[in-house]
C-alpha cells in the first residue's frame, strides 16, 4: 500500500484509502498530494475512515472513487469473457502482473467468491442459457471449458442441483453482477422474475443474505448478465443523479408473510419522507412489534429500491442501516435535495 500510494497507483482505488494523521482527511491511493508516510494509515473501507474520525479530501474526492471499479478488474474480466476457456491459471496471471492472492482477495471482499469461483458460475451461467436455447448438451459442454463431460455435468449439479439435461425444460437460477456507485460498489442479484437482491457489498451479512436468496428461490446463486439487471443499473444512475423519484423495475423481494408485508409498508414511503419504527409497526397492523418490525426492516435484502433508509427512531435520530449511518444520511439528502452533499 505504501508503495502503490508513493506511486499515485489509480488502480488501487477503491481497494485502500489513505487517512492523514496531520490533516484528519483520507484519500484515494491516486491523490496527488504528498503526505510523509509516517503520518499515515490506510483502511480497507470508506466506512472505517470515517468510524475512525477522518473526513474525505476534497482534492481527490474518494467518496466518488469508491463506486469506480479498478481498471485490472475490467481488464481482468473481459480478458476471461473473451478467452477460450473461460478461465485464468495462475502463471497466466502472474504473466499479466497480477499475484493470485491480490485477485482472490478483490473478489472475495467485493463479490462474495473466489475468483476460480466467479470464473467457473460465468462458464456455467452461460451454459444454461444456451441449453434453454436447445443446443446440444455435448456442445455446450466444449464451449463451456470443461475437458470432459463428466467434469461438465459433475460442475452442473453442484451449482444448479440438477442434471444439465434438465435445463431444457426451464428451472430458474438468481444472476448476480457487481455495479458500481457514488457510495460504493453494489451487489445485486435478479431471476426472471425480478431483481431480489441490491446490497453495498461492504456488509458485513452479506454472505448471509447469499445464502438466504439461495434457501428462498431454491436456485444456485452464479454470476452473469441479466436484462433486469442492466434495468436496474439504469434506473440506479437516474436516482443517483437526481433524476429519477421512483423505481420501474419488478421486484422479487421473497420473504415470511410478515417480513414482505414490511416490505411493501416500506416502499409505500414518498421518497424525501421518513417515518419512525413506531409508525412502521401501526401501518403494518403491529402496533406492539416495533421489535419485530424494526428486525424485518434490517433483513431487507433490496437497499434503496425497498427504502428501508427512510424509516428512523422517534426522536429523529438516524438509528441503524445495515450499509452504515453515513450512507444513510447521504441517501436521504439525495432524496429530500436532489443531489448528493459534495457532488
Amino acid at each position: 500500500m505504501e508503495r502503490a500510494f508513493s506511486r499515485k497507483d489509480a488502480s488501487f482505488d477503491g481497494i485502500f484509502y489513505v487517512a492523514v494523521r496531520t490533516t484528519g482527511i483520507f484519500c484515494r491511493p491516486s491523490c496527488p498530494s504528498k503526505p510523509k508516510l509516517q503520518n499515515t494509515e490506510f483502511f480497507a473501507s470508506i466506512k472505517e475512515c470515517l468510524f475512525a474520525g477522518y473526513r474525505a479530501c476534497k482534492r481527490c474526492d474518494p467518496l466518488a472513487a469508491n463506486g469506480e471499479r479498478p481498471r485490472w478488474v475490467n481488464d481482468l474480466m473481459e480478458r476471461v469473457r473473451t478467452s477460450e476457456t473461460g478461465r485464468l491459471q495462475a502463471h497466466e496471471l502472474t504473466a499479466i502482473g497480477l499475484t493470485p492472492e491480490r485477485v482472490r482477495r478483490w473478489f472475495t471482499q467485493n463479490l462474495g467468491m473466489t475468483f476460480a469461483e466467479w470464473c467457473r458460475g460465468q462458464r456455467l451461467a452461460g451454459a444454461f442459457d444456451r441449453l434453454r436455447e436447445g443446443l446440444k448438451l455435448d456442445d455446450v459442454a466444449l464451449d463451456s471449458g470443461f475437458e470432459s463431460h463428466s467434469g461438465f455435468r459433475d460442475a452442473y449439479v453442484r451449482v444448479f442441483g440438477e442434471p444439465p439435461g434438465r435445463s431444457r425444460n426451464g428451472g430458474e437460477r438468481v444472476v448476480i453482477r457487481m455495479i458500481e456507485s457514488p457510495l460504493g460498489p453494489l451487489l445485486t442479484g435478479a431471476t426472471d422474475d425480478g431483481v431480489c437482491l441490491l446490497e453495498f457489498t461492504d456488509r458485513r451479512i452479506l454472505e448471509t443474505n447469499l445464502a438466504t436468496v439461495r434457501k428462498r428461490f431454491r436456485s444456485p446463486v452464479v454470476p452473469g448478465e441479466h436484462p433486469l439487471l442492466e434495468h436496474l443499473e439504469a434506473e440506479l444512475a437516474e436516482y443517483f443523479a437526481g433524476k429519477r423519484r421512483s423505481f420501474d423495475v419488478p421486484l422479487a423481494p421473497r420473504g415470511t408473510e410478515f417480513q414482505e408485508r414490511v416490505w411493501a409498508e416500506l416502499r409505500r414511503i414518498p421518497i424525501g419522507e421518513t417515518i419512525a419504527y413506531d409508525e412502521l409497526a401501526r401501518r403494518v397492523g403491529r402496533p406492539t412489534a416495533q421489535r419485530a418490525v424494526a428486525l424485518a426492516n434490517g433483513q431487507n435484502r433490496i437497499a434503496i429500491l425497498i427504502p428501508c433508509h427512510r424509516v428512523i427512531g422517534k426522536d429523529g435520530s438516524l438509528t441503524g442501516y445495515g450499509g452504515g449511518l453515513w450512507r444513510k444520511r447521504l441517501l436521504l439528502e439525495l432524496e429530500r435535495t436532489g443531489r448528493l452533499p459534495g457532488r
